[in-house]
């Protein structure tokens, strides 16, 4: 397919439509039947919107770097650059065999040094606008990958990948600044009308924006022998030493918790720190809580839980109370316990918390598990006039009587508090301590010693691109904390010069401004190349450029992506932050990539279990397209569900789609007179044309199937011969091809009398529990059966009855009126 640009000036000129489906990795088993399902829902739609007469973009390529390749290329013994292109083309061997119009000319994957050329440019302007650094903060560490992983490759406290549980491990890393974009990355998805408010929703909650108060609480002494001068002058003293001596490295004797409810300070009776707060490690090394032992035998054992361990729902909070020790609550002066607890995290907030369990049930739980105080503070007050209620204080002195939102900014002012923004989501752990991925534009001065000196990094030039990834034979991880690349010298060790411009070019040794460098051995995640694969697929063979101009201004956003659900909280929010970046440095027109997105549904074994080799019930579709052709294969598993939702593959079925395909290969022998129903064509190619743009490809096929048995019945033209194999052609491409041959016919989509379908549709109104929630049109004097089916493919009907998980008591229809369910 050629990628020209027509002017739109041109009588050929076509209006630019992009569609996409998420890329896969090339495993070594091939496409399983979730890619099925997606890539052929995304082949109709694209073949659809070709036929409508659009210049349609339908690229493919793959996500090739990664831990799952490198593991696969180690357990057959072969390097990952042999497996992954041997695996690819399986995969393309297999997208053609199932009919899929992708363009295959420029198939492209993250592997190819052209490719990850421009993923090493776009970090290089990360670093420059200082949204690059490295780290030394613990981080996940899998024991059995060997690898630094970052929170969104997780399950739980889980590795996502092989399974283990994770470390926190301590190691230099490069990491990205992800969390300066973070209100934008929650601000702008309400310019995505496209995107489901769900999928929007789990962005959020990822990014975990809350907007609140910090405060400070002073710390004071509760032991005799152990004072502050007048408990708060100073700073803490430890065991022996006079009130009046200052420790040699005092610090306050406070510390600033984070609370999105500054209205109810005054019911605090308990406060919880970090195991890992830098005031915990101070009162330890300084003798001054009575219990230390026993803190830090649970510090010791916090340290291998990862965040999501730490804080996930359910779990029983634990904690040890700080001995010794009183913290002051600056609304009302009274003195409450300090815990440390890990189900406070250190990088949330400020690693501590005010605890108030009468209006909270994590605190609730915790107070009642150690006999703490519970204080209320919060009273509702009903209003009879306007029949509401809302939330006043009670027991906090003279704010008594305001509401909740008043009393958050005055109490917060009253004890010289501030209010901020904080966030859950955390900058991004972007290296990995692993052979396969892309190597990092980075090289390090070395030390007189020979050592490197990872304080002077230095980007190389522009010139140097693409650093190429060495072909090597052995690649396995070390388990140090090393890259396996850090011993493969002539990769690692390279002469050169730090030009005007601050940045590194490599040399012949002999050259006189040549000096020793080390490369950067860590190699970037599988997300790197994920961040912005689209934006290569517009123009895959540009040796100068990531994309041309002409390319990017002709598709300038992906009109349509289709995907797993899974992606959500990872690929999507990592691809949106780097195009807000590309964004914002002149290279992309817009601020969001994905016009319109879909999820997908999972393709389930037979009986309703998930696929697996464990269970040998795994679908292979080239058995499936052996024995049933693709058509039959592509059908059924369009019609088997709706797209977004899971199906349980039923072998039994696939028979019933090729008797269909076998009736439409014979109604060519009804060809004579018009249809008796003289609306059943306009009819079809509506509600085909509107469920293909809507992703409702079983609803689609269901009405191919009504339309079959009405011309088998009642006859048909020629004319309406033609446009139902049109309206078939996206779905079972090879039937049509094979069909239309005697006609010589065009593959456009046909046109409906739109004046024919409304004289023959009413309006249906939607009645649920006793309330009107909208209408939908259908057409006159359908049967009951009819009209419920049409009802339940209303998003009325899956946002108060279906996503509820409400069974109706009955419902009734009331022919071409009305629909009435009863809950």
């Amino acid at each position: 397919m050629n990628q020209d640009n027509n002017q739109k000036g041109n009588k050929s000129y076509k209006k630019p439509y992009y569609v996409l489906d998420m890329f896969s990795y090339p495993s070594g088993e091939g496409l399983h039947m979730g890619h099925v399902k997606v890539y052929t829902a995304s082949d109709i739609y694209a073949r659809h919107k070709r036929m409508k007469g659009y210049e349609v973009l339908h690229p493919t390529g793959f996500d090739s770097f990664g831990l799952p390749a490198e593991q696969y290329a180690i357990k057959n013994k072969v390097n990952p650059t042999i497996s992954t292109k041997k695996n690819s083309d399986n995969f393309l061997r297999q997208m053609k065999d199932l009919k899929l119009s992708y363009d295959y000319d420029n198939v492209t994957s993250t592997t190819d040094p052209e490719f990850y050329k421009w993923t090493q440019w776009i970090f290089k302007q990360l670093y420059k606008k200082g949204l690059a650094y490295q780290s030394h903060e613990p981080i996940n560490w899998c024991p059995s990958c060997k690898t630094g992983l970052a929170n969104e490759d997780l399950e739980g406290n889980l590795c996502e990948r092989c399974g283990s549980v994770v470390e926190k491990r301590p190691l230099r890393q490069w990491v990205l600044k992800i969390t300066e974009y973070a209100d934008r990355l929650i601000d702008d998805l309400d310019t995505l009308p496209e995107w489901k408010d769900w999928i929007k929703d789990l962005q959020r909650n990822w990014i975990g924006r809350s907007e609140g108060s910090e405060i400070d609480f002073k710390l004071v002494s509760q032991r005799k022998d152990l004072s502050f001068v007048e408990r708060d002058s100073i700073g803490l003293v430890g065991y022996g030493t006079s009130i009046e001596t200052e420790l040699k490295n005092s610090y306050e004797n406070k510390f600033t918790i984070f609370t999105t409810r500054a209205d109810t300070l005054f019911g605090c009776t308990y406060t919880v720190l970090a195991p890992e707060h830098n005031l915990v490690s101070e009162l330890i090394k300084n003798n001054i809580i009575d219990n230390r032992d026993e803190v830090l035998k649970y510090i010791a054992e916090t340290k291998n839980k990862t965040d999501i361990d730490r804080s996930s729902e359910g779990k029983e909070k634990r904690g040890v109370r700080l001995e010794g020790v009183l913290a002051v609550n600056p609304a009302n002066q009274e003195e409450v316990p300090v815990y440390i607890a890990d189900y406070v995290l250190p990088d949330y907030g400020t690693g501590a918390i005010m605890a108030v369990p009468a209006h909270d049930g994590r605190d609730r739980e915790f107070a009642e598990k150690y006999n703490i105080a519970i204080k209320e503070v919060m009273q509702n007050v009903s209003d009879d006039k306007t029949d509401s209620s809302e939330e006043v204080l009670i027991n906090s002195e003279e704010f008594d009587g305001l509401s909740s939102e008043d009393a958050k900014n005055k109490i917060t002012e009253k004890v010289k508090g501030k209010v901020v923004k904080k966030y859950k989501l955390r900058d991004w752990v972007f290296a990995r301590q692993r052979y396969w991925g892309e190597p990092f534009p980075i090289v390090f001065a070395v030390n007189e010693d020979g050592s490197t000196d990872y304080n002077k990094p230095y980007l190389v030039s522009d010139v140097e691109l693409p650093v190429k990834l060495p072909l090597v034979e052995s690649y396995e991880p070390t388990g140090t904390g090393e890259s396996p690349l850090a011993d493969i010298e002539e990769f690692i060790n390279i002469y050169g010069y730090i030009d005007d411009n601050n940045e590194f070019l490599s040399c012949d040794k002999t050259d006189k401004r040549a000096k020793i460098f080390k490369r950067e051995s860590n190699t970037m995640p599988q997300w790197a190349g994920s961040s912005w694969y689209w934006l290569r697929f517009l123009d895959p063979h540009n040796n100068t450029e990531m994309f041309s101009r002409e390319r990017i201004e002709k598709y300038p956003e992906v009109d349509i992506y289709l995907g797993g659900v899974e992606h959500a909280t990872r690929h999507l929010i990592y691809g949106r932050f780097w195009y807000k970046f590309l964004y914002d440095i002149g290279i992309v027109p817009n601020i969001e990539p994905f016009k319109r997105l879909e999820t997908v549904g999972l393709v389930l074994g037979e009986g309703g279990v998930k696929m697996s080799k464990r269970l040998g019930n795994i679908i292979n579709p080239d058995d499936i397209i052996r024995e049933y052709g693709v058509d039959v294969t592509r059908m059924y598993v369009m019609f088997m569900s709706p797209f977004d939702g899971s199906s349980a593959w039923n072998a039994k079925s696939l028979s019933g789609m090729k008797r269909f395909l076998d009736r439409v290969q014979s109604l060519k022998n009804k060809i004579g007179n018009p249809c008796k129903n003289v609306n059943m064509m306009d009819q079809t190619i509506k509600k085909v044309g509107e469920d293909i743009e809507l992703l409702k490809f079983n609803t689609a096929i269901s009405q191919l199937m009504i339309a079959l048995n009405e011309f088998e019945e009642n006859g048909l033209s020629l004319d309406e011969y033609q446009k139902f194999l049109q309206l078939l052609a996206p779905f079972a491409p090879v039937t049509f091809e094979k069909l239309s041959k005697d006609y010589n016919m065009e593959e456009s989509w046909p046109e409906y009398d739109i004046n024919k379908i409304e004289n023959n549709q009413v309006t249906i109104a939607v009645q649920i529990a006793g309330k009107m929630r909208g209408t939908f049109e259908i057409d006159r004097d359908k049967e009951d059966e009819e009209v419920v089916s049409k009802l339940k493919e209303q998003d009325i009907y899956n946002k108060y009855i279906t996503s509820q998980n409400i069974e109706p008591k009955k419902i009734i229809v009331v022919r071409n009126k009305i629909v009435n369910v009863v809950i």
